[in-house]
């Protein structure tokens, strides 16, 4: 995550990566939605 500020896509991210945590469903696909949105945040901000 991008510090105090993370991006829509992050937060939805995490909000996905939370909710697969739990129930055990869409790991992989939440997993892929975090790196994505990681990635992203590295070309923006340099992280």
């Amino acid at each position: 995550m991008s510090g105090e500020f993370p991006s829509e896509a992050q937060n939805q991210a995490s909000q996905a990566q939370s909710e697969a945590d739990r129930s055990g469903k869409s790991k992989a696909k939440a997993s892929a939605m975090q790196s994505k949105a990681d990635s992203a945040a590295v070309r923006k901000h340099g992280l």
